[in-house]
C-alpha cells in the first residue's frame, strides 16, 4: 500500500488488532483515510509518531516501510516475534521474506550450512536467533526494527519483556485477578476482529479453554473449536477437549493422528520451515490446520500463557536448583550424584533432566538444557568438539534479577518462544493458510504480568495462580484441577517399535548426512540404548533425526573439518 502522496509504502504481514482505537487517535489528530484496513493505519501512525508508532501497536506482524523523502527502508517485527522476518545482506542490497525458501531462490544467497549454529540446535532443539541453518540468511530479532539506507543497515531494539524493568507492585491477589481478567477479556475481544470465518485450537487444557470460554462470551454464534490427539490415550488430551467444548456448546472437530499420517507430513513440516521440526507436535498442528482451512481463515490459540505466567514445573524447580547448588559441592555432584541417577530405568526421564539441570552451574545452560535435548557437556561429546552459546545469552545472564523464577521467565520470553514455539505455530498453520492469533502473547498482559510477585504466578496448583482463580468460576473444575500436561507425541514408543527402522536409517545408515556431524561412536550409543529401552533419549534422538531429514531436503553438505 502507499500513502496517496506516494511518499510512504508498505508490504506488511500480520495484524494490528488496536487499529479502529488508533484510527480514531489519529482522525482527531487530523488524518485522512480511504480504507477500514490496519495496514492504512499502519502507515499514518508511522507518520504521525515515526518510530515510536512501533510501541503502540498490539499486534503480531513484520513490516518493511519504504520512506521515500528519506530514501530509506525500515523493517521491524512485532514484540514477542509472532510474524518471522529473514534477511539477507549482500554487496548488491537487501533480500528480505517472511520465509527462508524464497530468500534461497534469489540469485546469490550463501545457502550453504552454518555447522557452527549445529551445537546450539542440539542443546536447544532450534536455532537462537539471529542465526539460521543457512549461513546467508539470518532473522530480525523480536522487539527489532533495521533501517537501511544507502548499503548500509542500522538495527535498533524498540521493545525489551517488561520483566527487564517492572518491579512487581501488585499486593493483593484478589486486586491482580480483577486486573488479568481485565486485560485478558480485552485481549481476547480485539482479536476476534475479523472478516473471515474463525474458530479456535481447543487442547483440553487451562491455556486454550480460557480463550475459548472468553470467546464464548464475545459471540452471538456457536465457535468452531479444534482438537487433535493420537489412538494412544496416554499421549491424547481429546476428553478434556470435549469436555470443554460440550460446556460452552461449539460447533467442535476432533482429529486422530495415525502414526503413519505423522511420518507422511513430517517431511512436508520441514520443508514449510526450512528448519528441523523442533517439536514434534509441529506436525500434528500443521495436520489440524488443514483440517480447520475448510471451515476457517482464522484462529485463536493457547500459546505463550506459561511463558508469561509461569507454568511450567522448572519455574518452580529454578529456586530448588540454586538452593541445591549452593548447598553441593559440584565435585560430589558430579562424581556421585549424577553417575547414579544415569543408572536410572528408562522411564525416570523427568528425574533424570532434574539432576542433570542441577549440574548446571551456568544459567543459560540450565535454561536451555529444561527443554532441550542434551546438556553442554554431552552435546561437546556427541560432537567432538566444543559448542559456543549464542552470542545473547550473555545478555539475558547479567539481567538484574533476584528471582530465578523471573529469570527463567526472560529466557522464556526472549529465546523459547521466538525462536521455537511462535515460529511454529507461524508456519505450522500458514502452511494451510490458517492465520493463528494468540491472545496471551499482548503487550499489556505482558505488562501486567511482569507486576505480579512470584507467589502470584506459582500458586500451589501447578502455577499460573492468576490465570486459574480467574477460570475458577468460567470453567469445569475437573480442568481447573488439572495438572499440565503438555502436547506429546509418542515417538519414544514408535522409535523402538514401528519406527526403529527409520530411526536407524537417519542415524546410523551409510546414507546418514547428519552422522558426518557427529562422534559415530556416541551416536550408536545413543541409538542402541534407546532401542534397547536402557535410556530415553527421546529428545536428543528426535533433534537428530530432524536434522537429518532437513540436510537431505535441502541438500546440505556435512564436511566439517
Amino acid at each position: 500500500m502507499w500513502t496517496p502522496d506516494r511518499t510512504l509504502a508498505i508490504v506488511f504481514n500480520g495484524e494490528i488488532y488496536n487499529y479502529l482505537e488508533l484510527r480514531d487517535e489519529l482522525i482527531a489528530k487530523g488524518h485522512h483515510f480511504r480504507t477500514d484496513s490496519d495496514t492504512e493505519v499502519l502507515l499514518a501512525s508511522y507518520r504521525e509518531w515515526g518510530i515510536d508508532a512501533l510501541r503502540r501497536f498490539r499486534g503480531m506482524f513484520a513490516f518493511a516501510l519504504w520512506d521515500a523523502a528519506q530514501q530509506q527502508l525500515m523493517l521491524a517485527r512485532d514484540p514477542f516475534g509472532k510474524k518471522p522476518l529473514f534477511v539477507a545482506e549482500m554487496p548488491t542490497g537487501l533480500v528480505f521474506a517472511s520465509e527462508i525458501n524464497p530468500l534461497l531462490e534469489f540469485p546469490g544467497i550463501d545457502r550453504t550450512l552454518d555447522d557452527s549454529v549445529v551445537g546450539g540446535y542440539l542443546v536447544n532443539r532450534y536455532v537462537p536467533g539471529p542465526d539460521t541453518f543457512f549461513r546467508g540468511v539470518k532473522k530480525l530479532q523480536p522487539g527489532c526494527y533495521a533501517m537501511w539506507r544507502n548499503g548500509t543497515t542500522h538495527m535498533r531494539r524498540y521493545w525489551s519483556p517488561p520483566l527487564v524493568s517492572t518491579r512487581p507492585d501488585i499486593a493483593k491477589f484478589d486486586d491482580a485477578v480483577s486486573e488479568f481478567e481485565t486485560v485478558f477479556d480485552d485481549s481476547v475481544r480485539i482479536r476476534m476482529r475479523s472478516d473471515a470465518p474463525y474458530g479456535a485450537y481447543l487442547s483440553g487444557g487451562i491455556d486454550s479453554s480460557a480463550v475459548v470460554a472468553t470467546m464464548a462470551r464475545h459471540s452471538t454464534q456457536p465457535l468452531r473449536t479444534f482438537s487433535v490427539g493420537f489412538a494412544e490415550r496416554a499421549y491424547s488430551e481429546l476428553q478434556f477437549a470435549r469436555m470443554i467444548a460440550d460446556h460452552f456448546r461449539t460447533d467442535h472437530h476432533e482429529l486422530v493422528v495415525t502414526p503413519n499420517e505423522f511420518i507422511e507430513v513430517w517431511p512436508t513440516a520441514i520443508e514449510h520451515r526450512a528448519a528441523p521440526v523442533a517439536e514434534a507436535s509441529d506436525i500434528p498442528i500443521m495436520m489440524l490446520s488443514r483440517m480447520a482451512s475448510d471451515t476457517v481463515k482464522m484462529v485463536l490459540t493457547g500459546e505463550g500463557a506459561d511463558e508469561l505466567f509461569g507454568g511450567y514445573p522448572k519455574h518452580r524447580a529454578e529456586g530448588l536448583i540454586e538452593r541445591y547448588q549452593r548447598l553441593m559441592p559440584p565435585a560430589i555432584h558430579d562424581w556421585l550424584i549424577a553417575p547414579a541417577i544415569r543408572r536410572l530405568p528408562y522411564g525416570a526421564r523427568r528425574i533424570k533432566i532434574m539432576v542433570a539441570a542441577g549440574g548446571e552451574r551456568r544459567r543459560q545452560d540450565r535454561m536451555r538444557l529444561w527443554f532441550g535435548g542434551t546438556s553442554t557437556a554431552e552435546c561437546e561429546a556427541l560432537m567432538g568438539r566444543a559448542s559456543s552459546p549464542p552470542a545473547h545469552d550473555e545478555d539475558l545472564a547479567a539481567a538484574p534479577f533476584e528471582s530465578p523464577m523471573r529469570r527463567a521467565l526472560l529466557f522464556d520470553q526472549t529465546s523459547w518462544l521466538p525462536d521455537n514455539l511462535l515460529e511454529r505455530g507461524d508456519r505450522m498453520m500458514m502452511a494451510a493458510s490458517v492465520e493463528g492469533r494468540m491472545p496471551f502473547m499482548d503487550i499489556e498482559l505482558a505488562k501486567l504480568a511482569a507486576r505480579l510477585p512470584d507467589q502470584f504466578l506459582l500458586g500451589r496448583r501447578g502455577g499460573k495462580a492468576v490465570l486459574r482463580a480467574a477460570m475458577d468460576r468460567v470453567l469445569p473444575k475437573k480442568i481447573i484441577a488439572r495438572k499440565k500436561v503438555g502436547f506429546r507425541v509418542p515417538f519414544n514408543a514408535w522409535f523402538r517399535g514401528p519406527q526403529r527402522d527409520l530411526l536407524k536409517d537417519h542415524l546410523v545408515s551409510s546414507d546418514s548426512r547428519v552422522a558426518g556431524l557427529c562422534n559415530r561412536g556416541v551416536l550408536r550409543q545413543l541409538v542402541d540404548d534407546h532401542v534397547d529401552g536402557r535410556q530415553n533419549n527421546e529428545k536428543i534422538l528426535w533433534s537428530l533425526v530432524n536434522l537429518d531429514m532437513f540436510l537431505r531436503i535441502f541438500d546440505l553438505r556435512t564436511d566439517v573439518p
